[in-house]
């Protein structure tokens, strides 16, 4: 009589120890999913609602389009292959080492954050956490030291993703320079520990391109590039518009106004802060502080409307706060 199974994790275990054979796991997994069952923890089908979560949250980002394409085809290539592996066939080596190119403040720690949580529930990663450092926090004074203390961030990052930022800064100092002795540990590090670490490198998109053309290996070893362009003024508001109400304050008219004028001005006068969101996060927590200020400073009687709503002289005054 064929034993009945109450998640796939079960049926993947029993496999796995050669309790069944591949004919006898795909037949239960089609009764499973004939017969729906409670799934149990860590169980295929709750994993399914957690990364559609991570992709839902991914969707609610402004702009990032072609980012958003290219993290639902590597959720489809993941599943196909797991499928793939399953049905016996063979399958293509997971290799999701990446590259972010783009100016700060455009999306790419936010975005390597959802992938470590949507990579933990496809059963890519362990935990899904992300290690995000730089390049003092490699390289060393001494022979020896970068090493160990490069190891000391991998180990730190086992079972989710290294996130490097200004990557491209650990090739500056020339060959004589410790930053080359980070850039072997981590290229050995992605070897022995292939199925336990992902590595992101970011950075400004021409100083990426020059690090990479740099070191011919590198190139082979990140299969996967995105690029974080700048958001548009429309993509800017868009995002100050989602600031002000998650923290359920409100724009008056005129303070949208001279928002939409100011963030203009900036773009017009391109500077690689111009085009991000953490300028525009910037501006909204200043103009809240501000109108607490203004709030204060006044005697009228504060109702639940004057708590909400952030005037043109808010903005104007955080304005002033930057210098």
């Amino acid at each position: 009589m064929a034993k009945s199974f109450s998640s796939s994790r079960e049926i993947y275990q029993e496999l796995a120890k050669g309790n069944i054979s591949t004919v006898e796991a795909l037949h239960a997994l089609r009764k499973l999913q004939l017969n729906p069952m409670t799934p149990a923890a860590g169980d295929s089908r709750d994993n399914q609602v957690k990364s559609d979560d991570a992709l839902e949250e991914l969707t609610k980002l402004i702009g990032l389009e072609k980012v958003k394409n290219l993290v639902k085809e590597i959720q489809a290539y993941v599943k196909v292959q797991e499928l793939r592996r399953q049905a016996g066939l063979k399958t293509e080596p997971l290799v999701l080492h990446m590259i972010f190119k783009g100016n700060p403040g455009t999306g790419k720690t936010t975005v390597a954050r959802i992938l470590g949580n949507l990579f933990k529930e496809l059963g890519v990663l362990s935990k899904g956490h992300l290690v995000e450092v730089e390049r003092a926090d490699l390289v060393g004074e001494y022979i020896g030291h970068t090493a160990q203390r490069t190891r000391e961030q991998i180990k730190k990052a086992l079972g989710g993703i290294l996130f490097i930022d200004e990557a491209y800064s650990l090739a500056r100092g020339g060959e004589k320079d410790f930053g080359k002795e980070a850039i072997d540990t981590l290229v050995k590090a992605m070897e022995d520990n292939k199925n336990e670490l992902i590595l992101i490198l970011a950075g400004y998109q021409h100083e990426m391109d020059r690090f990479i053309r740099s070191n011919p290996g590198l190139s082979s070893r990140f299969p996967i590039v995105l690029e974080f362009p700048d958001y548009n003024l429309d993509e800017l508001m868009q995002i100050a518009q989602l600031m002000v109400e998650e923290r359920e304050y409100v724009f008056s008219p005129s303070a949208k106004e001279c928002l939409y004028y100011l963030l203009k001005s900036l773009s017009t006068n391109y500077d690689e802060n111009s085009g991000n969101a953490r300028l525009v996060r910037n501006i909204i927590e200043r103009s809240i502080r501000r109108q607490a200020v203004r709030l204060m400073a006044g005697k009228a009687k504060l109702d639940t409307e004057a708590l909400k709503v952030l005037t043109e002289a808010d903005i104007k005054a955080a304005m002033e706060d930057t210098g």
